[in-house]
Order: C-alpha cells, then sequence, then structure tokens
C-alpha cells in the first residue's frame, strides 16, 4: 500500500463529479444516454442509473410536474417519459424502498448490506421502541396483512371515525415493523405505499444471505464514492445517512484503503486542502476526462435532491454555487422560488427554474428564472431554454411563461 497522498484540483474534481453522476460522459460509466422507444427498455434503462448509484431518493413534492425521482432519471436519460420513473418499484422489480440516503428504492442486491440499520431500527430513530410499547398493535398489524394480504398507506388510517391518535399509532408501528425488516414495501401506486410481509416481498436467496456489517460498510463507502469521483469521509457518511457510526467509517476506509481499492485524496482549494478519498481508477480516468469538451448549450434540468446536488457544501465548493431548498421559507422570505430546479450547461450550474404544472390546463409554467449571471450570455439562455424544452416534454406539458430574456 503506498503512503503517497494524493491531491487534485476543483476543477478535477468537479469533472469527475460530473461523471461519476453521468452528467458529462455516461459512456465513462456505463450508463445509458436515452431511454429508447419502448417502455421496458426505458424501465431496464432507469433501473441501470439506480444500480449505479445504489439509490433513487424519494420525495412527494410534484409540483414541477414529476417527483425527484423521476427528475433524476430523465435529467440522464433523454427523451424518457419521467411517469415512468413511478412505476419501477412493482412486484418482480430489482428494487426495495428502504431508508438508504433518505427514504429511497435500491437495488435488491444491496438488501443484505441494510441488516445492520434494521437491526439498529428495531427501535424507531425518531418514535422511539414503539414495537416494545404496543404489542398487541404490532401483532394487529402483522395478523392483518398475513391474513388480507398487502395494505396501503391508507387503509392503515382505519375507518372514518377512528380516533386521530389510532391512526397515528397504527401507522406509526406499521412504519417500525418496516424499518425494523418485518415488514416491507411491494409497490407504490399513485405514490401510495403499500406494506407486505417481508417474506412476500424479498426472495429468499436475497432475504438470506448474510453480509457482515465490516461487509455491509466495505460496500455501501466505495459505491458512494464511485457516484462522487471524489469525496471528504463526511459526504460519503451523508450518502447513506451513517450516523454515530464513527468507528465502523473509519475501519471500512482503512480497509478499503489496505486493499489498494481507494487512496487519501486532497481537494486543493483557494483557501485549503480538503481530505478525502478517490479510486485509483478514477485517477487514471482524470486525463480523459479533462480532455473533454462540454456541449454548453444543452441545458438539463436537475431535481433539488439530485445525487449531484443535495450536499450542499460540496456543491458550493465544486461548483460555486449556493444551492438552496425553500419550501419550508415563507413565500415573502423566498430568494428564487417554492420548488427551484438547478440548471446545469455543460459544467457549470448557470441558474434555476421555479415551475409549477397545470395537469388541467396542459401547461407547465415557468414561475421564474435565475441566471447565476446579472447578464447571462446568450449560451446560457439557449441552454435553459433547451433544459426547459426537455423537462416539459418529459412531462408531457406545453411550456408556457418562458422567453430568453435579451
Amino acid at each position: 500500500m503506498s503512503s503517497r497522498v494524493e491531491s487534485i484540483s476543483v476543477a478535477q474534481a468537479r469533472r469527475l463529479a460530473l461523471a461519476g453522476a453521468g452528467l458529462l460522459a455516461p459512456h465513462q460509466v456505463n450508463l445509458p444516454e436515452r431511454a429508447g422507444a419502448r417502455p421496458a427498455l426505458a424501465r431496464a434503462r432507469c433501473l441501470r442509473i439506480v444500480e449505479h448509484f445504489g439509490y433513487l431518493q424519494l420525495d412527494t413534492v410534484a409540483v414541477s410536474g414529476a417527483r425527484t425521482h423521476c427528475i433524476v432519471l430523465a435529467s440522464r436519460l433523454r427523451d424518457l417519459d419521467a411517469s415512468i420513473g413511478e412505476t419501477l418499484l412493482a412486484p418482480g422489480t430489482p428494487l426495495f424502498e428502504y431508508w438508504g440516503h433518505e427514504a429511497c428504492w435500491i437495488p435488491l442486491s444491496l438488501y443484505p448490506c441494510f441488516a445492520w440499520r434494521r437491526r439498529e431500527y428495531r427501535a424507531h430513530p425518531w418514535w422511539g421502541d414503539v414495537l416494545s410499547e404496543h404489542p398487541e398493535v404490532a401483532r394487529s398489524v402483522l395478523r392483518r396483512i398475513e391474513r388480507d394480504g398487502p395494505l396501503r398507506s391508507l387503509d392503515l388510517e382505519g375507518r372514518s371515525g377512528a380516533g386521530w391518535w389510532n391512526i397515528k399509532l397504527t401507522r406509526r408501528v406499521a412504519e417500525a415493523l418496516w424499518l425494523g425488516g418485518r415488514l416491507a414495501i411491494r409497490e407504490r401506486r399513485g405514490f401510495q405505499r403499500s406494506f407486505d410481509l417481508v417474506e412476500r416481498v424479498i426472495p429468499p436467496e436475497i432475504r438470506e444471505r448474510k453480509v457482515s456489517s465490516a461487509g455491509a460498510f466495505d460496500t455501501l463507502l466505495l459505491l458512494a464514492l464511485a457516484a462522487h469521483g471524489w469525496a471528504s469521509t463526511g459526504t460519503l457518511a451523508a450518502t447513506w445517512r451513517m450516523r454515530n457510526c464513527r468507528d465502523r467509517i473509519m475501519g471500512s476506509l482503512g480497509r478499503l484503503r489496505e486493499a489498494g481499492r481507494i487512496r487519501p485524496c486532497a481537494l486543493r482549494t483557494a483557501k485549503r486542502a480538503i481530505p478525502g478519498w478517490i479510486r485509483p481508477e478514477d485517477l487514471e480516468r482524470l486525463p480523459a476526462l479533462e480532455r473533454l469538451r462540454p456541449r454548453r448549450g444543452r441545458g438539463v434540468l436537475l431535481s433539488p435532491f439530485d445525487p449531484l446536488l443535495w450536499d450542499r457544501a460540496r456543491v458550493q465548493t465544486l461548483f460555486d454555487f449556493e444551492q438552496r431548498i425553500e419550501i419550508y421559507r415563507p413565500a415573502e422570505k423566498r430568494r428564487f422560488g417554492y420548488y427551484c430546479l438547478p440548471v446545469l450547461a455543460g459544467e457549470r450550474l448557470i441558474g434555476r427554474v421555479d415551475l409549477k404544472a397545470r395537469r388541467a390546463e396542459g401547461r407547465l409554467e415557468a414561475l421564474s428564472t435565475h441566471f447565476e449571471s446579472p447578464k447571462p450570455p446568450a449560451r446560457d439562455r439557449h441552454a435553459m431554454g433547451v433544459a426547459l424544452e426537455r423537462f416539459s416534454d418529459s412531462v408531457g406539458l406545453r411550456l408556457h411563461g418562458w422567453s430568453p430574456p435579451g
């Protein structure tokens, strides 16, 4: 094992981040660029993207015309009907839903790698040990699902007239049974989850495969690094919400380094060197990436929860872009809008747009657009228009309210 500590520039780390995210040169990371004409092919290519990252974050907000998981897929696959993203979790597909980065769809092959989390989440991370406190409710939920089959989230709310406290308790118990590994989410329809017994959702050959906590951390951290290109220890841990796990994280990074799978690598910024990690193959890929000439006029909208964007400090460092999510701010205090989608052009984040889908009218309204430059060049205006048209096609709505600034 070499004791040498590598270092890379911000420009190099940015290229690696974009490549790892499938947004610079998809062929470099064996990702498709187009959805394909057939829905079955499009779904298969969507699944390939989920497999690449190891997770696809979910969120309920659909104000822009698509939820975040669909936007992430549409930003990688040209000509994708974004609604296909809603159909990915269904019986027989190689995904399961669990707490990864947040609530995510995760490749089924990684199910054994979350045994450590299922053990830790037998006591709910937010609500405490509701299963031990309410064993009869837990038994009742399990018996009902065993007898009647999968239950939707709505089914768990009981009939009208049930007290809100009881509704809340039943849903919390079902959630705790899911996080602890007694239940699994069979599918989503209309974004409504269906809970089922884990043995009816996860195939036995997957369910029974044993992976140690150490092996799981090695797999997950290496997968995170592959998608980030270069990353700090904090970013790698946050990819999988590994909290209060410092000893296991550092042990894993030490093993991966000893095995030659990763190398320590500092990021050289104007102010300081930030310690981090890189894979040897990504160091080798750098010269080819640096020779690329990204298409600056081919803009694309990104979800605010895109794998490239959720680490806001990292985005600021690599792109000099202040990533904001203003959903929870009062309207009068928002700077950009309710649910702004950043716009990527080439290797720059050139601005953001706040969109509202009006399905009944068949249109997508651009409520506001903001460029990073106070006087955006023509290529940025063109890229913004390309990004908006591509997104409106993906969600099947006519674009309104956008005209390039003069």
